[in-house]
């Protein structure tokens, strides 16, 4: 997959776009840089710097790639994650049937390093990006793309969008996870409405039927095993009433990083239908997996027998202030963490070319650029020193650094992950 493209970003040279990297690397190529192998600690990197684990990446990939393949279930992980086509390419290496992908620019990025199949969680009404679409579909027989459709009004926009399109652009009707829940059809009956208005077209095409389990209200396994029936019997219904005839494949998607084992449990129960079932599965965050929300939520809590995620993110960050023995800050504030969930967690502290446990150190508050640290007894913590923090959400981290050190347990930094928000 766009092998040009990926070999390309390893001659952009660095400079200074990056926050973190060596300031005597600028003018490197980020490949110069990698081949160096430079120590994170020792090699002239900037705080505050986020480091991605290559150990705990490269199982976090195996682990879901197993997973997929047990559950006999396609896996298309959401790229919105980490908008990072090195990562694209080592899902699709690892088995992916291709990338999950949320609005036109992702899209773009996906097509630009060669991904081949594309699913878009979201009904497309844009002309503009339509037609894009559409002359990247024409251009290429082995492109595969499926968004949703959630409304008659959806149908008709696209279909003015698309008229004298040579391919026809597949949908699957998105079934809403309940009321007052996010996007998608609310009634079965208005499910069959929105697949009347595709099959009134010959812009369109209906491949299934989709959803997402994760905005299901109140959820618990009952209501989302419940809710993820209902999507199952729709898919049903419609191959009973003939929607789906001449079709290769019917496609059936839903999975967040929640409840991905509800999932795998229900849609072991799809029976046989007209054509074969390309079971899809959407999961995004296990590729870094985090030390907060996912580490909470993810179903290998409650099917640990099946392995477990570990969370591969460290942002690194300086003590840069200890105005007191209670009180220290940290330069790693809202514009490097996550914090949309849960504040950033202490975990370790490297000073002196050792590292030892964050004892009695508490992240209390982030200002833009400051790390509020809370120093309680234990907290053996100077000016200077360097403190290792856990990170809550995948999806705002990766956003907040556009080339980020991958490095192994021993501190090496063997590559840089290049995103694309």
């Amino acid at each position: 997959m766009g092998t040009e493209a990926l070999a390309r970003l390893a001659e952009e040279r660095v400079d200074h776009r990056f926050k973190g990297l060596p300031p005597d690397a600028d003018g490197l190529t980020v490949g110069e840089l990698a081949a160096q192998r430079r120590n994170l600690f020792t090699g002239g990197f900037a705080t505050p710097v986020l480091a991605l684990s290559a150990e705990r990446l490269e199982h976090n990939l195996a682990l879901m790639e197993t997973y997929a393949a047990r559950h006999g279930l396609a896996f298309a992980p959401h790229g919105k994650t980490s908008m990072a086509p090195q990562l694209f390419r080592r899902q699709i290496e690892r088995g992916a049937w291709g990338i999950t992908l949320a609005v036109p620019h992702q899209v773009r990025v996906a097509r630009r390093f060669g991904v081949e199949r594309v699913f878009l969680a979201n009904e497309l009404v844009d002309a503009a990006a339509l037609r894009w679409i559409s002359a990247e579909l024409d251009a290429d027989p082995g492109f595969r793309f499926v968004c949703y459709v959630d409304s008659v009004r959806g149908v008709e926009l696209m279909d003015a969008a698309l008229r004298g399109a040579s391919r026809p652009l597949d949908v699957v009707v998105e079934l809403g996870a309940g009321e007052g829940a996010r996007t998608g059809v609310r009634t079965e009956a208005e499910c069959a409405a929105v697949a009347d208005a595709v099959a009134g077209t010959r812009t369109l095409r209906l491949v299934g039927v989709a959803g997402y389990e994760g905005e299901v209200p109140q959820a618990d396994p009952e209501r989302v095993h419940a809710w993820l029936r209902r999507l199952t019997a729709l898919a049903a219904d419609f191959d009973k009433a003939g929607r789906f005839a001449g079709l290769d494949e019917i496609v059936v998607s839903a999975g967040g990083s929640a409840w991905f084992d509800a999932v795998a449990d229900v849609f072991a129960g799809i029976p046989e239908l007209s054509a074969p079932v390309l079971k899809l599965l959407r999961s995004g965050a296990y590729v870094s997996h985090d030390d907060g929300h996912y580490h909470e939520v993810t179903p290998f809590n409650r099917v640990p027998e099946e392995g477990a995620l570990e969370p591969a993110f460290r942002l690194w960050a300086q003590v840069v202030s200890r105005p007191s023995a209670g009180q220290a800050f940290a330069n790693a504030g809202k514009r490097d963490a996550a914090y949309d969930l849960d504040l950033p967690f202490a975990q370790v502290v490297h000073a002196g070319g050792a590292e030892r446990p964050a004892t009695g150190i508490t992240v209390t508050g982030l200002s833009d650029q400051h790390a509020w640290l809370r120093t309680g007894d234990g907290a053996d913590l100077e000016v200077g020193d360097w403190v290792g923090m856990g990170l809550s959400h995948p999806c705002t981290s990766f956003d907040k650094w556009q080339l980020i050190p991958l490095v192994e347990a021993d501190g090496t930094v063997v590559d840089y992950i290049r995103t694309f928000f």
